[in-house]
């Protein structure tokens, strides 16, 4: 990125910017959640949009001057309606957490009950965390995975939605590595009268290319955000077939937990929307689940245990504590010290607590956008086994990140971005 006004008159936000740069430049992305944009998202994000006050929805603006944004969002939705199959978009929400806190504030009173996924076996914060809103306002019921198999327990949920009749069930995870059956989901929730919400924050990218089953034709409200594997920018997104709920869940993201859209913000999304319906798209999906296999299987044959067994989608768990006896805190120290970016990640079951974790969560996304294919993941499971088995050897750690750092000048992040 070019800096050349910032870094004449504000010196020390341009070396943090610039410090940003070479650490995307010279470390592997491989935390799940990120990824990387186009110069196209870039160019839309950094637009003069960022002006323009635009409180409300297109042709309805409370503010003048508004054609141009009615131009972008309207853009917006039909790309994202395009995308999913679906009649309803709001492309407002800031994050994906505001996202689904429009979708509670649509269906739920405070106190109601709805059940979602336990942060402890891949679930996010919004799916009931005592500390989130979700668990501040709402009576929490949640639901994990089999300890036989770590996959998620649909016969549990059924049991649990049946004895406590939630209002709403959340379906969806952060860190769950398996195709989810939205249709046992759907079955659960028509079986005791309550809604459906899926967010599919993660696999959204999937979804889109069709890779992964979609959530549209059972779930009365479908959430997500706009970066991870779909490739925008940092951002929420609603989608519906549900007509019954449309208008309230305008009211409910603006004026009920917004006040004015980032217009900017909304023009890299319809950017990064347009992207994700050309054909190259799909084939880069495809690469994300592949590369994401082959990276597992490599870790699998180093000794290391995934949890559940491998991965369907573009992540997984790995469970580097009972293997390595390296704690998830750890790893990702020591991984980050050669030049790979990872991020510490509890696993179903955990003996260790949250801050310190037994294992790490590693996603294909970001490295598969910068050019990987399959021969370059199976040289980066090779190089986190080989950190991992020799945590204090000085040898291995400096031969990794001389190699981590011939890889990154051989992939650039600039040539995906021309």
């Amino acid at each position: 990125m070019s800096y050349s006004i910032i870094e004449k008159n504000d010196p020390q936000v341009f070396k943090a910017l610039k410090a940003e740069d070479e650490r995307e430049e010279n470390y592997l992305e491989l935390i799940a959640s990120e990824n990387m944009v186009s110069q196209a998202v870039l160019e839309a994000y950094t637009a003069t949009l960022t002006n323009k006050y635009a409180e409300g929805y297109p042709g309805k603006r409370y503010y003048g001057g508004c054609e141009p944004s009615d131009m972008i969002e309207n853009i917006a939705i039909e790309r994202a309606n395009k995308i999913f199959g679906t009649q309803y978009a709001n492309v407002q929400p800031h994050s994906g957490a505001q996202a689904n806190m429009a979708v509670f504030l649509a269906c739920l009173k405070p106190g109601d009950t709805f059940m979602g996924m336990d942060l402890a076996h891949g679930g996010h914060l919004t799916h009931g965390s005592k500390v989130n809103f979700s668990g501040l306002y709402f009576n929490v019921v949640s639901y994990g995975v089999k300890e036989s198999d770590c996959q998620i327990d649909y016969d549990g949920i059924a049991k649990k939605a049946k004895e406590h009749k939630p209002k709403l069930i959340v379906a969806g995870a952060s860190a769950y590595p398996r195709t989810i059956d939205f249709s046992k989901f759907a079955e659960i929730a028509k079986e005791n009268g309550a809604y459906l919400m899926v967010d599919m924050a993660h696999i959204a990218g999937l979804v889109a290319a069709k890779l992964h089953p979609s959530p549209v034709e059972y779930a009365e409200f479908v959430t997500t955000t706009t970066h991870k594997t779909l490739r925008g920018p940092r951002g929420g997104l609603i989608v519906s077939n549900d007509e019954n709920f449309f208008k309230k869940l305008n009211s409910r993201v603006f004026p009920g937990v917004q006040g004015g859209p980032l217009m900017h913000v909304i023009a890299a999304k319809a950017v990064a929307f347009g992207e994700a319906l050309k054909d190259d798209f799909v084939e880069y999906q495809k690469r994300v689940v592949r590369n994401a296999k082959v990276l597992s299987d490599t870790l699998l044959s180093r000794g290391l245990k995934i949890v559940s067994g491998g991965t369907d989608n573009h992540l997984m768990l790995v469970d580097t504590f009972s293997t390595k006896k390296v704690t998830g805190k750890d790893a990702q120290e020591l991984l980050e010290s050669v030049g790979l970016t990872t991020n510490k990640n509890a696993i179903p079951f955990d003996p260790n607590p949250p801050m310190v974790a037994s294992g790490i969560r590693l996603g294909s996304p970001a490295l598969t956008t910068r050019g990987f294919n399959e021969e370059e993941f199976k040289k980066v499971g090779g190089w986190i086994a080989d950190v991992l088995e020799n945590p204090s050897d000085e040898n291995t750690a400096s031969r990794v990140k001389n190699e981590i750092s011939e890889i990154c000048l051989k992939f650039p992040l600039d040539r995906f971005r021309l």
